[in-house]
């Protein structure tokens, strides 16, 4: 199997990288030839005939690795299919103006990229988790003030709609690359 998909994902923690996998791992369930790495270190999209991109929303933009790929990436992105999936809200599974205002956000983020016209474009739950914070982010939740305050931790990932995804995408994408 040679590989022709690309999995891309910009993580600070590690979460967007875990839905990263999983929809990798279904890609490949479904006879596709995948190859999976952080944006950060992605050189070239030479030899990739789609490219399925993964990034969580912080404070209503893009992982900035992400904004890096897509302006690095531009032009090979232009001539190839690309699906986009984003991690947003992280604590009300079910308030519809939460994920109504990270839906927003997203498209405000992707509307930057006018060239860019994903095949597929899905938000899934992301996962906050405190005990994983570096210094910089502990001092910032930290603080009264912050939206954060005091929040436990929770992961919305929901898995089964994630592996959905990921195989809705195999057969979208399947054609294209025959």
């Amino acid at each position: 199997m040679n590989t022709q998909i690309l999995v891309t994902y910009a993580t600070r923690y590690g979460s967007t990288q875990e839905v990263a996998e999983a929809v990798a791992a279904t890609l490949r369930e479904s006879g596709l030839g995948v190859d999976i790495q952080p944006m950060r270190k992605v050189r070239t999209l030479a030899g990739y005939r789609a490219v399925v991109l993964g990034a969580p929303i912080y404070i209503g933009s893009l992982h900035k690795d992400a904004i890096s790929f897509l302006s690095r990436h531009r032009e090979a992105l232009t001539e190839r299919p690309v699906a986009v999936f984003a991690l947003g809200p992280t604590h009300s599974p079910t308030d519809e103006k939460e994920w109504e205002g990270v839906h927003a956000q997203l498209d405000q983020e992707l509307a930057k990229y006018p060239w860019l016209t994903p095949v597929a474009l899905e938000l899934f739950g992301g996962k906050y988790d405190p005990a994983k914070f570096n210094f910089s982010d502990r001092l910032i939740t930290g603080l009264p003030a912050s939206p954060l305050h005091g929040m436990p931790a929770s992961d919305l990932r929901d898995w089964k709609a994630i592996r959905a995804w990921a195989s809705d995408l195999a057969a979208k994408i399947k054609p294209a690359l025959s």
